[in-house]
C-alpha cells in the first residue's frame, strides 16, 4: 500500500485545486470545460480497468503524459479574454471597410479623371507655361490686383515661350492662359486636400482596413509626389538649355509622360480601390450567391483570359505613354494622313535613325535617341503600338467568344469584353481624326481622355475575373456563422 499511497499523492499535487473541493461548494461556481489533462487521467484509468497487459506505474507513464498536457492544454476563460483584450488594443481596425469610403474613393478617380483632360486643354491651348513660379500656397490666389497682373505678365515674357513665339501677346490675352494654368494647379490642390483630409479621418476613426489604410496613405503621397514631377516638367520649359537651340519652346517630353504616367496610376489606384470595397459589401449581402460566383472564377479555363487581360493592361499602358512621347514632341503635327506616311507606309530609313539626334560620337546612342526623340519614328512607333491594342482587344473578344469559353466566362465578364470592343474602336476613331485634322484642341483632348476611357476599362474587365483574397476569406466567414 505504501507505494500506492505515494503515487496517488503525487497524482493529487498535480491536479487543479478545484478537483479537491467537495461537491457542493463546486456546484455554486461556475464548472469549466474539461481540461485535456482531466481528460487524459480518465482516460488512464479506464484503460487500466480493461488492460489485459501488466499496467505501468502511475508515477511514470501518467505524469509523463499529463506534462505532456499541460504544455499544450488550452488557456482559461480569463488568459483567453486577457488575450483578445490585447489583441483588440493592439489593432482595433475592422474587417471591412465603410461603404462610404468606396464611394469617395469613386468620387476621387472621377476627379483625376477630370484634371487629366483639362491638363492636356491646358497644354493644347499652350498655356502650361504661363506661370514661371511654382507656390503651393500663396499660389492658390490669382492676382488680386493690376500691379499684381503686371508683374506676372513681366515674368512671363522673361521666358523663352513669349520672346520666341508670344512676344505680340498683351495682358489680357495673357490672362486667359494664366487662368487656365492657375484652375489647373488650383485643382491639383483640391485633389489632394479632397483625399488627405479625409483620409486622415478615415484612419483615425476605424473606418478602413490596415491594409486600406495603407493603401490610402500612399495615395495620398503619391498626389504630392505628383504635385512635384508637375512643377518639374512646367521648369523645363523655362529655361532655353534644357531643349534644342532654335527649336519650340516645350516642356521636356521625359517629364511630360512622366507626369501623364503618374497621373494615370494615381487613378487606376483609386480605381481599384473603390471598386473592392464596394465588390466586397455586395459579396457580403449575399454570400451565396458570392460563392457561386468565386466557383465560376476558379474554372482552369480562365487562367489564359486573366494573364491575356493582365498583358493588354500593360499593353495600353504602354501606348499611352507612347502618346505622350508624341504629345511633348507635336509629332502629330507631321505625316497627317493614314494608313501611309509620305510615299509608303513608313518614312525612309535616313530619317527613322536620323544621327541628328545623337548625342555620342560614336553613335552608340543612335537606337534610343531616335526611337524617344525622333518625331517621325516616335509617331510611327504610336501608330504601331495602337494598332497592335486594337488587334489585341478584337482577338481577346473572338477568343472570348468560342465555344468552350464561352460556357465558363461569367456573364459580367462577357460584358466586360464588349464594352473593351466599343472603347477601342472609338479610342482608334479619335486618334485618326485626329491626326488627319491635324490636332484639333476639342479632338485631341477627347483622344487623351479615350485613352483613359479605355485603361478604365480593361482594369474593370481584370478587376471582375478575379476576387481578392481577403474578400474571399470575409465570404467564408460570413457563410460559417450563417450554418
Amino acid at each position: 500500500m505504501g507505494p500506492f499511497q505515494l503515487g496517488l499523492r503525487r497524482i493529487a499535487a498535480q491536479l487543479p485545486q478545484r478537483s479537491l473541493v467537495c461537491g457542493q461548494c463546486f456546484q455554486q461556481t461556475v464548472r469549466p470545460p474539461p481540461s485535456e489533462i482531466v481528460k487524459l487521467a480518465r482516460s488512464s484509468l479506464l484503460s487500466r480497468s480493461y488492460a489485459t497487459a501488466k499496467p505501468q506505474p502511475p508515477s511514470s507513464a501518467l505524469k509523463r503524459r499529463m506534462a505532456t498536457a499541460a504544455t499544450t492544454a488550452p488557456t482559461t476563460p480569463k488568459a483567453t479574454s486577457e488575450t483578445e483584450s490585447k489583441s483588440s488594443s493592439k489593432s482595433s481596425f475592422p474587417e471591412t471597410d465603410d461603404k462610404v469610403v468606396g464611394y469617395w474613393l469613386l468620387g476621387s478617380a472621377v476627379s483625376v479623371f477630370g484634371i487629366v483632360v483639362w491638363g492636356g486643354l491646358t497644354r493644347l491651348t499652350e498655356s502650361g507655361l504661363s506661370i514661371t513660379e511654382w507656390k503651393p500656397v500663396t499660389g492658390s490666389l490669382p492676382p488680386m490686383s493690376d500691379a499684381d497682373w503686371q508683374s506676372e505678365f513681366d515674368k512671363y515674357r522673361a521666358s523663352p515661350e513669349f520672346q520666341m513665339i508670344n512676344s505680340h501677346m498683351n495682358l489680357s490675352e495673357f490672362k486667359k492662359i494664366y487662368f487656365m494654368e492657375w484652375s489647373h494647379r488650383l485643382w491639383g490642390r483640391f485633389i489632394g486636400l479632397s483625399f488627405v483630409l479625409p483620409t486622415v479621418y478615415f484612419i483615425a476613426r476605424r473606418r478602413v482596413r490596415l491594409r486600406t489604410a495603407g493603401t490610402l496613405v500612399g495615395i495620398s503621397a503619391l498626389i504630392g509626389f505628383q504635385g512635384f514631377i508637375g512643377w518639374w516638367m512646367v521648369k523645363s520649359g523655362l529655361k532655353d538649355d534644357l531643349f534644342a537651340p532654335g527649336s519650340h519652346p516645350r516642356v521636356s517630353q521625359y517629364r511630360l509622360a512622366a507626369h501623364l504616367a503618374t497621373a494615370f496610376v494615381c487613378y487606376s489606384w483609386m480605381l481599384l480601390a473603390g471598386l473592392k470595397v464596394l465588390r466586397t459589401h455586395k459579396a457580403l449581402r449575399d454570400p451565396e450567391a458570392a460563392a457561386k460566383a468565386v466557383a465560376a472564377l476558379s474554372s482552369p479555363k480562365l487562367q489564359v483570359l486573366r494573364r491575356s487581360v493582365l498583358g493588354l493592361t500593360a499593353l495600353i499602358f504602354t501606348t499611352v505613354l507612347s502618346g505622350a512621347l508624341v504629345a511633348g514632341l507635336d509629332a502629330g503635327l507631321i505625316y497627317n494622313e493614314f494608313p501611309k506616311m509620305g510615299n509608303g507606309y513608313m518614312p525612309p530609313q535616313s530619317e527613322l535613325w536620323d544621327k541628328f539626334y545623337c548625342r555620342k560620337e560614336d553613335g552608340s546612342d543612335l537606337w534610343w535617341r531616335n526611337m524617344l526623340e525622333n518625331p517621325s519614328l516616335v509617331q510611327l512607333d504610336h501608330r504601331i503600338l495602337a494598332m497592335t491594342t486594337f488587334t489585341a482587344v478584337l482577338s481577346l473578344f473572338a477568343y472570348s467568344r468560342t465555344g468552350r469559353m464561352r460556357a465558363v466566362i461569367p456573364k459580367d465578364v462577357q460584358k466586360g469584353v464588349l464594352g473593351l470592343v466599343h472603347l477601342v474602336s472609338l479610342q482608334l476613331t479619335l486618334g485618326l481624326t485626329t491626326l488627319l485634322y491635324m490636332v484639333p484642341v476639342p479632338l485631341a483632348a477627347a483622344h487623351q481622355a479615350g485613352a483613359l476611357a479605355l485603361l478604365t476599362g480593361v482594369l474593370v474587365l481584370g478587376q471582375r475575373l478575379r476576387i481578392p483574397r481577403s474578400t474571399l476569406l470575409l465570404i467564408q466567414k460570413r457563410l460559417k456563422t450563417k450554418v
